[in-house]
């Protein structure tokens, strides 16, 4: 007796693990698109063996003619693979962020409002090249180790098992099962940022640097998110000691902290506070109030917030319709 296909069988050793180490049902999250088929396939096979009940949902976004249709034609193939149970939840976009920025909004509300209405996990269909890609965006941003560090595999409600898999093999796993899949269009549109990087910058990469390159991307995300933990954790240890009852930092010691230690606790101290949308600059205002006192004023922040120095303290004043910070509790720096 054969096995199975070698793609196949990639497929469902990929998820076997987080079914085993998760409890509760799993949704899964498909397009239709090679990547999600052959993840609902895998999990199809491999849940009930875990003892893990699990279903899917397809995102109608209607933004392309015949959208809903195909949204249907998916639901149809999920329900063949007998997972249950399947949801189609078609979602407003509206226009944040762009186009691509806009529906993932969307798209992840809906997904993440699934996971309550049904205590489940969500899980997505990423690759290694997504994540590749993800690496790569961060870099060209600038927007800090953590972007650069990509995405995560368990970060509930979601839970990305195939960060290992290369793209080409989800579609070999769909071939091998005689899976339809659908090819999005938008996917190969070069108007997009993400499509460019796919199909013009990583081949280029591959071809100058001898190949391997997008393998080498994945896992320096993953050596520079340990780090990035493990800081995260020493901020939250110091966080705890340094808080005070009323909510302030004593200004002394956090200065002596290292720097990246310290950036964290501020991070972390500020989100907790309430104030949206900190930026590196209003981060670096507020550790100047620690590293450069020279009796300055106030430290302006988004949504009417600041942070003052007074009595060797850092206090957070806070903008209108806020009266008092939450109980302190250290937010991860990932949001």
């Amino acid at each position: 007796m054969t096995g199975p296909d070698p793609a196949v069988a990639a497929l469902r050793t990929a998820v076997r693990p987080g079914l085993a180490a998760g409890a509760g049902p799993v949704l899964v999250a498909c397009s239709g698109g090679a990547d999600s088929v052959a993840l609902a396939a895998a999990l199809a096979f491999e849940a009930p063996r875990a003892g893990r009940a699990v279903g899917a949902l397809t995102v109608d976004h209607g933004l392309q003619p015949g959208s809903a249709d195909q949204a249907r034609r998916t639901a149809a193939l999920l329900t063949s693979l007998r997972l249950a149970p399947v949801l189609v939840v078609p979602v407003a976009v509206g226009t944040d962020g762009g186009p691509e920025g806009a529906a993932r909004a969307a798209r992840t509300a809906a997904l993440t409002a699934a996971a309550a209405d049904h205590g489940a996990t969500v899980a997505l269909g990423h690759t290694l090249d997504d994540q590749a890609e993800t690496v790569l965006l961060g870099l060209a941003r600038g927007s800090g180790p953590r972007s650069v560090a990509g995405m995560v595999e368990h970060r509930p409600p979601f839970w990305r098992p195939l960060l290992g898999v290369r793209r080409e093999t989800t579609r070999a796993a769909c071939a091998a099962q005689q899976l339809p899949v659908w090819d999005d269009p938008w996917n190969t549109d070069s108007a997009y940022t993400r499509v460019r990087l796919r199909t013009e910058v990583l081949p280029l990469l591959e071809e100058v640097l001898g190949g391997g390159v997008a393998p080498a991307l994945a896992r320096t995300a993953g050596m520079l998110r340990e780090d990035l933990d493990a800081l995260d954790a020493l901020a939250a240890t110091e966080a705890a000691a340094l808080v005070g009852p009323d909510g302030g930092l004593p200004a002394a010691p956090l200065a002596e902290l290292p720097a990246a230690v310290r950036r964290r606790v501020l991070r972390g101290w500020l989100r907790n506070a309430g104030v949206p949308d900190l930026q590196a600059t209003h981060l670096a205002a507020v550790d100047a109030l620690l590293t450069r006192w020279r009796g300055q004023g106030r430290a302006d922040l988004p949504g009417g917030h600041g942070v003052v120095r007074a009595s060797g303290r850092l206090v957070v004043q806070l903008g209108p319709g806020r009266r008092a910070a939450p109980p302190y509790a250290f937010p991860s720096e990932e949001p």
